[in-house]
């Protein structure tokens, strides 16, 4: 199904003031009404608000499931009552008790529809019977019933309500790299001690995705006993046993140098196991980089792509490291599909302070990417969250700057910052996640033990892209930035 999320943002809404009348004020025969257009935002809402994911009233769902448009589940229309009955007759101050319905016709988003009460009859305790009518512009009826309310005892009058903003923001901004690989045959992978159910799970999305052929290191009885939990038979999947997770690291490294992987997973096991492995001096995956990590997140509400730098690997790096980072972190953007990525080098300030190292460090790595000892991007610093990602904060601060809120990769100072910050984006703002060590001989998707199949599926996607544009030194992803 399509990823969505409805947030609270942007422009609130003022909602003009309103005036209630009492049962008194209101004759029999008075009628109120108001014309509304329905649009595919309003199925998406109405899915979240009342829990309703039927295919058919999803737009894109219905066409891919049962080949046509998507229409309005029926009580959408039944549901537009109340603002007529809450808003104008009787208005503010009214209390629904009861409600009968009988549906002719579904509406399609792009019709437009008139929405009508008519006061039928006056009952004792400020009872009023409403008619209700919903029809299409061209008299389709689509709903009609009658509504039991109760009248204000005392005529309600509003100085108008602020309505917080309803966003509604599509996800799946991964899709695209999905769709992309499908161009690449899978990429050998060994996957390092998939002894739970997410990192067997990981391997085995990616696999039928057709991102990995994986080979499984590790416990032969716990790979196995984890695969069973899951319902995966393992049938044709290669098993490379080891004594314990501990060896399997070392054991998917030195398959990198016989040629039978060429790419790592990380399964249940540590991340400095892996590394200890990939980065040592004599038999590691060096390629004469220092080798990083890059987070590839989906951002709820931001445009596109974000990537984080370094957030997992170099804990304080000095110039010449954050230079490879940088570097890494471009190349990995090009291979997702940015012809020129550009990256905002971040501090606490978007100024050159001397008592603030990481400025002066954003600065020279700016001049070295003008002076081509960075290639690839367009590299920019110091620069400070806000302004790094958001044009009007960049405007108001005054910056000249073609990275200043438009950035694509961030540089974190220090792997602290940078891990803060990517977790935050994930566990309170919604993030999807990927993530890729670059800089190695092979690709190595350094996923948490904490990330779910999905992470682990987009990090394979990752690892297909920068494997092809390491080899060829293009990009699978058409829709380059």
């Amino acid at each position: 199904m399509s990823r969505f999320s409805i947030e609270h943002g942007g422009q609130d809404r003022q909602v003009p003031s309103l005036t209630g009348r009492t049962w008194d004020q209101i004759a029999v025969g008075e009628t109120a009404s108001f014309q509304r257009i329905c649009t595919p935002h309003d199925l998406i809402v109405f899915a979240h608000a009342s829990g309703n994911v039927n295919p058919l009233n999803l737009p894109g769902e219905s066409e891919q499931e049962a080949g046509r448009p998507a229409s309005a589940p029926a009580m959408w229309g039944g549901s537009l009552f109340s603002a007529v009955l809450g808003n104008q007759l009787p208005g503010p101050g009214t209390v629904y008790l009861g409600q009968t319905l009988r549906f002719h016709d579904r509406v399609r988003p792009g019709e437009e529809v008139t929405v009508s009460v008519t006061v039928r009859e006056k009952r004792p305790d400020r009872v009023l019977i409403l008619d209700c009518d919903l029809t299409t512009a061209d008299g389709r009826r689509i709903v009609d019933g009658q509504a039991t309310v109760q009248a204000p005892l005392v005529a309600m009058t509003t100085d108008g309500v602020l309505l917080p903003a309803l966003t509604q923001r599509k996800r799946g901004k991964f899709d695209n790299l999905l769709a992309a690989c499908r161009d690449a045959p899978p990429l050998p992978t060994a996957v390092v001690a998939p002894t739970d159910d997410n990192s067997a799970g990981g391997a085995w999305e990616a696999m039928k995705a057709g991102l990995i052929t994986p080979i499984l290191v590790g416990p032969e009885a716990e790979i196995r006993a984890a695969a069973a939990g899951i319902g995966w038979s393992l049938d044709g999947v290669r098993i490379e046993p080891t004594g314990d997770a501990h060896a399997a690291a070392a054991r998917a490294v030195a398959m990198v140098h016989e040629g039978a992987a060429r790419a790592i997973m990380k399964g249940n096991i540590h991340s400095d196991e892996i590394l200890a492995q990939v980065t040592k001096s004599d038999g590691g995956l060096r390629m004469g980089r220092r080798v990083s990590h890059v987070f590839v997140l989906d951002v709820p509400g931001h445009e596109a792509l974000l990537s984080i730098t370094d957030a997992a690997i170099n804990i304080l790096p000095d110039l010449m490291t954050k230079a490879d980072i940088i570097q890494n972190a471009i190349d990995l953007a090009r291979a997702i599909g940015l012809a020129q990525p550009r990256v905002g080098v971040l501090s606490a300030v978007e100024t050159i302070n001397v008592k603030i190292p990481s400025t002066l460090d954003a600065a020279i790595l700016s001049k070295m990417a003008e002076r081509g000892q960075i290639k690839g991007g367009i590299v920019d610093g110091p620069l400070a969250m806000d302004n790094a990602v958001d044009l009007h904060a960049a405007q108001t601060k005054g910056l000249q700057s073609s990275v200043a809120g438009r950035a694509d990769v961030l540089v974190a100072p220090n792997l602290e910052a940078g891990n803060m910050l990517a977790k935050q984006l994930v566990f309170l703002s919604g993030a999807d996640t990927s993530g890729l060590v670059c800089g190695a001989r092979v690709p190595v998707m350094l996923t948490s033990r904490a990330d779910d199949e999905h992470a682990r599926l987009m990090s394979s996607a990752l690892a297909v892209l920068y494997a092809h544009w390491r080899a060829t030194g293009t990009s699978l992803v058409v829709s380059a930035a």
